[in-house]
């Protein structure tokens, strides 16, 4: 089981909603979209802090940043370039491609923005890549994170979330192999209406064209979805789960261009830049979609289908960390721990400062009972990325394996603190029960 994904602790959720049921005599707010008051329990400041405790661990778990500079410099520009015409310019946005093979882009509220190479590599033009930008930025410059904690929607949907992390994705070591990155992503950003998505299109196009491109890359970028749900389904029912996507969803972004003055016709797509741009991602595209079916393969509980196909990936884009890291669990859905630990130390060669490769070499080390090895992997994994309560259940398992019953014992109190149910939480409870903790 991997806690990499874990989109909310229990404390911080809880003290967030605390506070924001102490404001309900003062909780009405001027939309920065609409100008109009609204309901509105989380401020602006608790909207930066849930982007700054979560982003960095939904980014890690999709594999984090992409290794290539000039391509995450290129991204980072489109996105400053559309970021300063919307609503909120001055909240600390941020964009991330991201080595994640899945076909989506998610935001989180106050603006840390995820781009999966699978979505990257379907766009054809820079000002498609500002309409995917601009819609994330549609979602938080209107408030729609807020709008739906405040209207206890993700309130049920995170403890809902969190609870499935915590304790129903299974007992083994295995289950690294099975949508990781992906649970918080739904738990935190599926909250989504029709109405929001709608008003991230039409923030998304006004922001896209005050940038400075043309609107045909927005209707671009919806029949790209329109398509890709008709022709690969499965590629991104993950970006349907977060983003529903509809054809009139279609409809209406032609219908608005036709409105719009036909000055605007005649701004650029940016198609060469975007290709020039694109170029080293799209030479690995065939590695990637050997990844995706890989995954596809790994959902359906086929592990040796999808271990050719991760083989493949591996052969088409040797060194690739993302599929080094799916090999791995991959190997370890097939109990094979040693070859698992193998392709968890390339990955860990490749990208060292990526977190989630220490994380899934310790789970091996852990299989292997390889206790001090794995000890030393979740520390170091803990120092890189705090605040994960399922690393710290670990670090108490290996130390428990190393003969360490105090550290062990402090280290599953630490867990219990953050999380009270599910099987890691009984296995915990039963220990410091055992060794004469608590009564």
């Amino acid at each position: 089981m991997n806690f990499l994904n874990i989109s909310l602790t229990r404390r911080h959720f809880l003290a967030l909603t605390g506070s924001a049921a102490g404001s309900l005599i003062i909780g009405c707010a001027v939309n920065p979209v609409t100008g109009k008051k609204q309901l509105m329990l989380v401020s602006e400041g608790e909207e930066k802090q849930i982007d700054r405790v979560n982003s960095p661990h939904q980014f890690s778990a999709d594999y984090g940043p992409i290794q290539d500079n000039q391509l995450l410099d290129y991204i980072a520009g489109v996105g400053k370039t559309v970021g300063a015409v919307t609503h909120r310019p001055s909240l600390p946005y941020r964009y991330v491609l991201l080595n994640a093979a899945y076909v989506n882009a998610y935001t989180f509220p106050a603006g840390s923005i995820g781009i999966t190479r699978g979505i990257l590599l379907e766009l054809q033009n820079e000002a498609s890549l500002a309409a995917l930008i601009g819609h994330e930025l549609g979602h938080v410059n209107a408030r729609h994170t807020a709008q739906a904690m405040s209207k206890g929607v993700l309130a049920s949907l995170a403890l809902a979330g969190l609870s499935s992390a915590a304790s129903d994705l299974g007992s083994g070591a295995e289950q690294l192999a099975g949508g990781l990155g992906q649970i918080a992503a739904g738990a935190l950003l599926a909250s989504y209406s029709r109405d929001n998505e709608r008003e991230a299109d039409s923030l998304a196009l006004k922001y896209m064209v005050k940038a400075g491109y043309g609107p045909k890359g927005h209707l671009d970028l919806m029949d790209m979805l329109r398509s890709l749900n008709k022709r690969k389904p499965s590629a991104i029912e993950l970006m349907f789960a977060t983003h529903p996507m509809s054809q009139e969803r279609y409809d209406n972004s032609k219908k608005a261009i036709g409105a719009m003055d036909s000055a605007s016709y005649n701004l650029p797509l940016h198609r060469e830049r975007y290709m020039d741009h694109s170029a080293s991602l799209r030479a690995i595209a065939p590695a990637i979609e050997q990844m995706q079916i890989g995954d596809r393969l790994m959902k359906g509980g086929k592990y040796g289908e999808a271990r050719d196909h991760y083989g493949d990936a591996l052969r088409k884009a040797p060194g690739d960390y993302a599929a080094y890291l799916m090999m791995a669990k991959c190997q370890m859905a097939l109990k094979d721990y040693s070859l698992a630990q193998r392709y968890a130390e390339d990955a860990t060669e490749v990208y060292p400062g990526e977190p989630q490769a220490l994380h899934v070499l310790g789970m091996t080390e852990l299989r292997l009972k390889k206790y001090d090895a794995a000890h030393d992997r979740f520390l170091v994994y803990e120092k890189k990325l705090p605040g994960n309560p399922g690393n710290i259940f670990y670090i108490g398992l290996s130390a428990e394996g190393m003969g360490r019953q105090p550290e062990a014992a402090n280290r599953y109190r630490a867990y219990l603190k953050e999380v009270n149910s599910g099987e890691k939480a009984e296995y915990a409870y039963s220990r410091l029960k055992e060794w004469g903790y608590v009564k």
